[in-house]
This record gives C-alpha cells, sequence and structure tokens, in this order.
C-alpha cells in the first residue's frame, strides 16, 4: 500500500499557508469555453481584482476585415482574493474552478501577472500574432489531446525544432516514439 501512496503530496503538503487566507495573491481561474470575458465582469462586480489578459487580432471576414480581442490564454481569467473569499469566487456563473497544486489553489506571484500585462502591452502595439505552445521540458509526461494518438500518454524525449516534440511511449517494456506537434499535448503528473 506505500507504494500507492508514495506518489501523493503528504498532509502538511495538502494544507495551504496562513497567509493565503490573510492576504489577497493572484490565482488562475479556469472558466468554461468562451465565458472569460463574462467571468472578468462577474469578479470585478463582487469586488475581487480581476484580469483577463486580451490581444487584438485581425480578422477576415467575407466582406471586411476587423480587429477583435482575444484571450491571451483560452479558459483563463487571473482573479486576485484571498482563500477566505474562494467560495465567491467559485460560484461566480462560467467559472470551473480554481487551479490548484498540492491540494490547494496554488497563488501566482506578483511580478508573473506584471510580465504577463507587459507582454501584452508588446503584443498589442507591435501587432504581433503569439503562437500558442506548451511548456514542456525533455523528460516530462504529457498525454496527447487529439488526432489518432489521442489519448496516449508518454514522455518528451528531446524537443525537435518549435513546433514538435519526440514522445516516448512505455509499452510491454518497449519504447515506441511519435513525433507530434506541442499543441497537442498537455503536461501530466505521473
Amino acid at each position: 500500500m506505500g507504494s500507492i501512496l508514495a506518489g501523493l503530496p503528504s498532509d502538511a503538503e495538502r494544507t495551504p499557508p496562513d497567509a493565503l487566507y490573510e492576504e489577497p495573491h493572484w490565482y488562475a481561474c479556469y472558466t468554461r469555453a468562451r465565458h472569460e470575458k463574462q467571468v472578468e465582469a462577474v469578479l470585478r462586480q463582487r469586488g475581487f481584482d480581476s484580469y483577463l489578459p486580451r490581444i487584438p487580432v485581425l480578422r477576415q471576414w467575407k466582406d471586411r476585415k476587423k480587429l477583435v480581442e482575444f484571450p491571451l490564454f483560452p479558459s483563463y481569467v487571473f482573479g486576485r482574493f484571498t482563500l477566505r473569499e474562494l467560495h465567491g469566487v467559485l460560484t461566480t456563473p462560467g467559472l470551473s474552478t480554481v487551479v490548484r497544486a498540492n491540494g490547494y489553489p496554488t497563488p501566482i506571484p506578483e511580478h508573473d501577472i506584471n510580465n504577463v500585462r507587459r507582454f501584452v502591452d508588446a503584443l498589442s502595439e507591435t501587432g504581433i500574432e503569439p503562437e500558442q505552445g506548451s511548456f514542456l521540458a525533455e523528460g516530462q509526461w504529457v498525454k496527447v489531446l487529439d488526432g489518432p494518438f489521442a489519448g496516449v500518454e508518454g514522455m518528451v524525449i528531446e524537443q525537435r525544432g518549435r513546433k514538435r516534440v519526440l514522445v516516448g511511449v512505455e509499452a510491454i517494456g518497449q519504447g515506441l516514439e511519435i513525433d507530434i506537434e506541442t499543441r497537442l499535448l498537455k503536461p501530466i503528473r505521473r
């Protein structure tokens, strides 16, 4: 039984520090698809700081081109609150959950939020459209989200260029490798 529980965090690791109940911190709030603006507005109405990083993207319709703002991180809004206020946040319509690690919501450092703000400002000024990519490292476990390999789990063996990784898959003690686009991969804990 000890081997089953070996990878799980201990009770001490699952208990949030007291400071998270007393001082507001930034958290990543995961929303339902295309509910980011609604969640941001309701959080503000309820008195919470909220931030939805948006970038302008030029879209072509049959008769015209238009600059439209899209979320930089689809399905995510950042909220600033204490864990005492968590219930008020979780009851926000369109909000699914607050991102957690070690069994409790994970605070995001203020400097990371400020970095995202600077990034969005630079994108707005330059008009550059960023490409969404997974933050993957060699040795990291991933799951394939879409395509013929959907559901397959494996380890990142090596990065190949900007958009592809080589993933090794364990099966009956044999290593199998596939070359796959990073946009199809989701990091997982193993």
